[in-house]
Protein backbone atom coordinates (compact mmCIF):
# COMPACT_ATOMS: atom_id res chain seq x y z
CA UNK A 1 0.00 0.00 0.00
CA UNK A 2 1.51 3.39 -0.99
CA UNK A 3 1.96 5.94 1.76
CA UNK A 4 1.74 9.72 1.79
CA UNK A 5 2.61 12.53 4.18
CA UNK A 6 0.43 15.63 3.67
CA UNK A 7 0.66 18.93 5.53
CA UNK A 8 -2.20 21.35 6.08
CA UNK A 9 -4.88 18.64 6.13
CA UNK A 10 -7.36 20.43 8.40
CA UNK A 11 -9.09 22.21 5.52
CA UNK A 12 -8.88 23.48 1.95
CA UNK A 13 -6.39 22.07 -0.52
CA UNK A 14 -4.55 19.91 2.01
CA UNK A 15 -7.76 18.24 3.12
CA UNK A 16 -8.84 17.68 -0.50
CA UNK A 17 -5.48 16.09 -1.30
CA UNK A 18 -5.65 13.78 1.72
CA UNK A 19 -9.16 12.66 0.79
CA UNK A 20 -8.20 12.04 -2.85
CA UNK A 21 -5.19 9.97 -1.80
CA UNK A 22 -7.31 7.93 0.60
CA UNK A 23 -9.82 7.28 -2.18
CA UNK A 24 -6.89 6.12 -4.34
CA UNK A 25 -5.81 3.58 -1.72
CA UNK A 26 -3.00 5.45 0.02
CA UNK A 27 -2.19 5.29 3.68
CA UNK A 28 -2.05 8.96 4.68
CA UNK A 29 -0.41 10.75 7.59
CA UNK A 30 -1.64 14.31 7.99
CA UNK A 31 0.04 17.22 9.74
CA UNK A 32 -1.85 20.32 10.86
CA UNK A 33 -2.63 22.51 13.85
CA UNK A 34 -6.36 21.74 13.86
CA UNK A 35 -7.72 18.22 13.79
CA UNK A 36 -9.32 17.43 10.41
CA UNK A 37 -12.72 15.81 10.07
CA UNK A 38 -11.35 12.85 8.13
CA UNK A 39 -12.73 9.50 9.20
CA UNK A 40 -10.75 6.73 7.54
CA UNK A 41 -8.87 3.78 9.01
CA UNK A 42 -5.91 4.52 6.72
CA UNK A 43 -5.61 8.11 7.95
CA UNK A 44 -3.55 9.18 10.95
CA UNK A 45 -3.14 12.74 12.20
CA UNK A 46 -0.41 14.53 14.11
CA UNK A 47 -0.95 17.87 15.78
CA UNK A 48 1.86 20.05 14.41
CA UNK A 49 2.20 23.80 14.00
CA UNK A 50 4.05 24.03 10.67
CA UNK A 51 5.23 27.50 11.67
CA UNK A 52 7.08 26.10 14.69
CA UNK A 53 10.27 24.61 13.26
CA UNK A 54 11.07 22.74 16.47
CA UNK A 55 7.77 20.90 16.15
CA UNK A 56 8.43 20.20 12.47
CA UNK A 57 11.90 18.86 13.23
CA UNK A 58 10.48 16.60 15.93
CA UNK A 59 7.74 15.13 13.75
CA UNK A 60 10.18 14.64 10.85
CA UNK A 61 12.13 12.28 13.10
CA UNK A 62 9.01 10.39 14.14
CA UNK A 63 7.02 9.75 10.96
CA UNK A 64 7.65 6.83 8.64
CA UNK A 65 9.28 7.65 5.31
CA UNK A 66 6.48 8.15 2.76
CA UNK A 67 6.28 7.33 -0.94
CA UNK A 68 4.71 10.74 -1.52
CA UNK A 69 5.33 13.98 0.38
CA UNK A 70 2.92 16.86 -0.22
CA UNK A 71 3.41 20.23 1.46
CA UNK A 72 0.08 22.05 1.27
CA UNK A 73 0.08 24.04 4.50
CA UNK A 74 -0.01 27.78 4.05
CA UNK A 75 -1.65 31.09 4.85
CA UNK A 76 -1.77 34.55 3.33
CA UNK A 77 -1.16 37.91 4.94
CA UNK A 78 -1.50 40.89 2.60
CA UNK A 79 -0.27 44.47 2.78
CA UNK A 80 0.80 47.35 0.61
CA UNK A 81 4.12 49.17 0.94
CA UNK A 82 4.06 51.24 4.10
CA UNK A 83 1.89 48.63 5.82
CA UNK A 84 4.12 45.53 5.64
CA UNK A 85 4.95 43.74 8.88
CA UNK A 86 8.15 41.76 9.33
CA UNK A 87 6.36 39.21 11.51
CA UNK A 88 4.01 38.37 8.62
CA UNK A 89 6.91 37.64 6.31
CA UNK A 90 8.65 35.57 8.98
CA UNK A 91 5.49 33.58 9.66
CA UNK A 92 4.81 32.80 6.00
CA UNK A 93 8.47 31.99 5.37
CA UNK A 94 8.43 29.50 8.23
CA UNK A 95 5.31 27.70 6.96
CA UNK A 96 5.87 27.97 3.20
CA UNK A 97 9.65 27.54 2.95
CA UNK A 98 11.33 26.32 6.10
CA UNK A 99 8.77 23.63 6.99
CA UNK A 100 9.09 21.78 3.66
CA UNK A 101 12.87 22.19 3.80
CA UNK A 102 12.97 20.48 7.18
CA UNK A 103 10.64 17.68 6.08
CA UNK A 104 12.31 16.98 2.73
CA UNK A 105 15.79 17.28 4.22
CA UNK A 106 14.91 14.66 6.84
CA UNK A 107 12.90 12.27 4.68
CA UNK A 108 14.29 12.43 1.13
CA UNK A 109 17.49 10.48 1.95
CA UNK A 110 15.41 7.42 2.88
CA UNK A 111 12.58 7.79 0.34
CA UNK A 112 12.48 4.92 -2.10
CA UNK A 113 13.48 5.23 -5.73
CA UNK A 114 10.58 6.58 -7.76
CA UNK A 115 8.99 8.45 -4.84
CA UNK A 116 7.33 11.83 -5.37
CA UNK A 117 7.43 15.28 -3.76
CA UNK A 118 4.83 17.95 -4.49
CA UNK A 119 4.91 21.48 -3.07
CA UNK A 120 1.79 23.63 -3.25
CA UNK A 121 2.79 27.06 -4.52
CA UNK A 122 0.54 29.79 -5.88
CA UNK A 123 -0.25 31.51 -9.14
CA UNK A 124 0.72 34.74 -7.41
CA UNK A 125 4.37 33.60 -7.25
CA UNK A 126 5.11 35.89 -10.19
CA UNK A 127 4.02 38.90 -8.14
CA UNK A 128 0.74 40.60 -7.27
CA UNK A 129 0.23 44.07 -5.83
CA UNK A 130 -0.45 43.88 -2.12
CA UNK A 131 0.82 40.30 -1.86
CA UNK A 132 4.58 40.87 -2.06
CA UNK A 133 5.48 38.91 1.06
CA UNK A 134 3.20 35.99 0.20
CA UNK A 135 4.51 35.96 -3.38
CA UNK A 136 8.11 35.98 -2.14
CA UNK A 137 7.65 32.99 0.14
CA UNK A 138 5.68 30.97 -2.41
CA UNK A 139 8.10 31.76 -5.24
CA UNK A 140 10.92 30.38 -3.10
CA UNK A 141 9.35 26.96 -3.58
CA UNK A 142 10.35 27.04 -7.24
CA UNK A 143 14.04 27.31 -6.39
CA UNK A 144 13.74 24.58 -3.78
CA UNK A 145 11.79 22.26 -6.06
CA UNK A 146 14.03 22.60 -9.11
CA UNK A 147 17.18 22.16 -7.01
CA UNK A 148 15.77 19.10 -5.28
CA UNK A 149 14.57 17.69 -8.60
CA UNK A 150 18.15 17.87 -9.90
CA UNK A 151 19.54 16.16 -6.80
CA UNK A 152 16.92 13.42 -6.73
CA UNK A 153 16.66 12.66 -10.46
CA UNK A 154 19.29 9.88 -10.33
CA UNK A 155 16.96 8.02 -7.96
CA UNK A 156 13.87 8.59 -10.10
CA UNK A 157 12.31 10.83 -7.43
CA UNK A 158 10.32 13.69 -8.91
CA UNK A 159 9.73 17.08 -7.29
CA UNK A 160 7.24 19.59 -8.64
CA UNK A 161 5.25 22.67 -7.66
CA UNK A 162 1.49 22.84 -8.18
CA UNK A 163 0.47 26.50 -8.29
CA UNK A 164 -3.26 27.15 -7.78
CA UNK A 165 -4.95 30.42 -8.53
CA UNK A 166 -7.86 31.71 -6.39
CA UNK A 167 -9.25 28.54 -4.84
CA UNK A 168 -12.49 27.92 -2.96
CA UNK A 169 -10.95 27.45 0.50
CA UNK A 170 -11.21 29.14 3.92
CA UNK A 171 -8.18 31.25 2.94
CA UNK A 172 -10.50 33.29 0.72
CA UNK A 173 -12.22 34.72 3.80
CA UNK A 174 -9.20 34.86 6.11
CA UNK A 175 -9.06 38.37 7.66
CA UNK A 176 -5.28 38.43 7.09
CA UNK A 177 -5.84 38.74 3.34
CA UNK A 178 -8.64 41.31 3.56
CA UNK A 179 -6.55 43.97 1.82
CA UNK A 180 -6.61 42.06 -1.47
CA UNK A 181 -9.98 40.32 -1.95
CA UNK A 182 -10.15 37.39 -4.39
CA UNK A 183 -11.18 37.95 -8.00
CA UNK A 184 -13.24 35.36 -9.85
CA UNK A 185 -11.15 33.83 -12.67
CA UNK A 186 -12.22 34.06 -16.34
CA UNK A 187 -13.72 30.56 -16.31
CA UNK A 188 -16.34 31.92 -13.92
CA UNK A 189 -15.59 30.17 -10.64
CA UNK A 190 -12.92 29.79 -8.02
CA UNK A 191 -10.69 26.76 -8.47
CA UNK A 192 -12.15 23.60 -6.93
CA UNK A 193 -9.75 22.12 -4.32
CA UNK A 194 -10.65 18.68 -5.68
CA UNK A 195 -9.20 19.70 -9.05
CA UNK A 196 -5.91 20.65 -7.38
CA UNK A 197 -5.95 17.31 -5.58
CA UNK A 198 -6.52 15.48 -8.87
CA UNK A 199 -3.45 17.14 -10.38
CA UNK A 200 -1.38 16.12 -7.36
CA UNK A 201 -2.70 12.58 -7.71
CA UNK A 202 -1.63 12.55 -11.36
CA UNK A 203 1.89 13.68 -10.46
CA UNK A 204 2.00 10.96 -7.81
CA UNK A 205 0.81 8.28 -10.22
CA UNK A 206 2.42 6.16 -12.91
CA UNK A 207 2.17 8.82 -15.61
CA UNK A 208 3.76 11.53 -13.48
CA UNK A 209 7.11 9.78 -13.58
CA UNK A 210 8.44 11.90 -16.46
CA UNK A 211 7.58 15.28 -14.92
CA UNK A 212 10.04 16.89 -12.52
CA UNK A 213 11.30 20.35 -11.63
CA UNK A 214 8.18 21.94 -13.09
CA UNK A 215 5.55 24.45 -12.00
CA UNK A 216 2.04 23.39 -12.97
CA UNK A 217 -0.51 26.19 -12.76
CA UNK A 218 -4.21 25.54 -12.17
CA UNK A 219 -5.99 28.86 -12.01
CA UNK A 220 -9.32 28.92 -13.85
CA UNK A 221 -7.78 31.18 -16.48
CA UNK A 222 -6.53 33.82 -14.02
CA UNK A 223 -3.10 33.72 -15.66
CA UNK A 224 -4.66 34.93 -18.91
CA UNK A 225 -5.16 38.33 -17.29
CA UNK A 226 -1.47 38.77 -16.51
Amino acid sequence: MPSALVTGVSSGIGEAIALALLDAGYEVTGLSRREPGIDNARFSWRNVDLGDLNQVQDVAKQVATPDLLVHAAGFMATGSLGELKAKDLAGMHAVHVQAPMVLVNALAPTMGDGSRIVLIGSRTMSGVAGKSQYAATKSALVGLSRSWAMELAPRGITCNVVAPGPTDTPMMVDPRRAGVPPVTPPLGALVDPADVAALVLFLAGEHGKSITGQVMTICGGASLKG
